[in-house]
């Protein structure tokens, strides 16, 4: 079922790098500068990103002598973005203290309160209790939206008025969950502020006001980027990244997209785990990234 699902989100990109590669060979063509430069076109429309995409034209016109068709270059493809997925950095497994803080960042519009609902409603199903706190007071449609999936998941929220202190929020979210016995709390944030004020500041100010409560947490600090933005994604991640210690990185909105090559950018290019994509609006379309399913569900 998992496989399926991956297959239907990423159809337009298969699309772009499976029967468009195939059309390149069209006319018994070798692989000469030419063939290179319109593959490289094609990776760069998915999104693969330029840096990327050069490396893996090197390393395929490396190869050029023992490629002859379109099967055997994909093949050489799907090892080469294989090895990049694969290279990440296994996380060493934190031991879990109670609660587990997540605290969930990204700018607003890439689908990061639907990941919180999502992630809220898995965590649920395999009998954990969850809290979510809706420190995103900038926006009252985001703590509208958060109740609709508390109650849809079944779980608590801890929510103050509009435009009242996120860090309060935060803070009386964990303490809640300290109370209550809960094993998961997630965190809601800002993804811009209509203010003078600084947006990673308020973020880091968040991150204060947890560590003041609960002195490891955050545990993790979950970026949502959203797929269909491509390369823009890339930079939102880095600017993130700089202002905090980015733990994980949760892909949205992957359906419907040619832009799947993002994911490759995204392991090669940044130091973070991703750790979730989302391919649909139902709750268990949102799923554990795996290098190994991705990689045959694109070609």
């Amino acid at each position: 079922m998992a496989f399926n699902w991956l297959k239907k989100g990423l159809s337009k990109t298969r699309k772009l790098l499976s029967t468009d590669i195939s059309e390149l060979f069209a006319g018994n063509r070798k692989i000469d500068d030419e063939l290179l430069e319109e593959l490289e076109e094609l990776l760069i429309t998915s999104d693969i990103g330029v840096q990327t995409t050069m490396d893996l034209i090197q390393s395929i016109s490396k190869k050029s002598s023992e490629i002859s068709d379109a099967d055997q270059l994909k093949k050489v493809l799907k090892e080469k973005i294989l090895a990049l997925l694969s290279a990440e950095k296994p996380v060493p497994q934190k031991i879990m203290t109670t609660p587990h803080v997540i605290m969930v960042i990204g700018v607003n519009g890439v689908g990061k309160t639907t990941t919180i609902g999502k992630l809220a409603a898995k965590a649920v199903a395999s009998g954990e209790k969850v809290i979510i706190a809706a420190a995103d007071t900038f926006r009252a449609a985001a703590i509208e939206q958060l109740v609709i999936w508390a109650q849809r998941a079944g779980v608590e929220i801890v929510k103050h008025k509009e435009m009242s202190d996120p860090a309060a929020v935060a803070y009386d979210g964990v303490e809640a969950a300290i109370a209550r016995g809960a094993d998961i709390v997630l965190v809601d944030t800002a993804g811009r502020i209509h203010t003078k004020k600084n947006l990673m500041e308020e973020l880091k100010k968040i991150k204060r006001a947890i560590s003041k409560k609960l002195p490891e947490a955050p545990h993790e600090i979950l970026l949502v980027l959203d797929a269909t933005t491509g390369q823009n994604a890339l930079s939102q991640a880095k600017l993130f990244k700089d202002a905090l210690d980015v733990t994980g990185i949760a892909l949205a909105k992957l359906d419907g997209t040619a832009k799947g090559g993002i994911v490759v950018s995204i392991c090669s290019m940044l130091e973070i785990p991703l750790k979730y994509i989302g391919v649909g609006e139902k709750i268990e379309d949102l799923q554990k990234f795996d290098s190994v399913q991705f990689v045959d569900a694109l070609f």
